[in-house]
């Protein structure tokens, strides 16, 4: 088979690409330039994840453990399905996740009082001084972006973050 070299600077219809698909022609107005969603959402969390990655590194842990402690930090004594949810990581993935902070010895894992077929989970308390220290780092990204933005635009923007996954559907 036969390979056609990439062209260089040609075919902007076509993304530059040979075989690509057209690109979409914009109408001017409003969003004539604006960023996906998706995309802005993303950048952000990578920022924070980039602020947060050197201590997480030395506790051995992914950004997706920090979700789970840091949700339990403000939620002790939730069921596993609540704590998927509210950490944002899918439930298959979530047990393997705990399992971790278990050996790490950051969270204990208990029956449920309540029902017996579910267990609940908790920070132990080297899993709050942990979480503690991190929430802490966390709060200074906030703070300097706070003070980038101005505080009323941070606070428009943590609410207006807070009410988009219920606006979303």
């Amino acid at each position: 088979m036969r390979r056609t070299p990439l062209r260089r600077g040609g075919g902007h219809d076509r993304g530059g690409l040979p075989g690509a698909c057209p690109r979409p022609r914009r109408a001017p107005g409003p969003d004539s330039g604006r960023e996906s969603l998706s995309l802005l959402l993303a950048r952000a969390e990578h920022a924070v994840r980039r602020r947060l990655a050197p201590s997480l590194a030395q506790a051995g842990l992914a950004f997706e453990h920090w979700r789970i402690l840091s949700v339990l930090l403000e939620r002790p004594g939730l069921p596993m399905a609540a704590l998927a949810e509210a950490a944002v990581v899918p439930a298959a993935t979530l047990t393997r996740h705990v399992d971790r902070l278990v050996e790490h010895a950051l969270v204990v894992r208990r029956i449920d009082p309540a029902d017996k077929r579910r267990a609940v989970t908790a920070l132990s308390p080297t899993g709050r001084d942990l979480a503690e220290v991190l929430r802490a780092e966390e709060r200074a990204v906030e703070s300097g972006l706070a003070d980038a933005l101005g505080h009323e635009r941070y606070a428009a923007l943590t609410r207006d973050l807070g009410t988009l996954p219920g606006t979303v559907g």
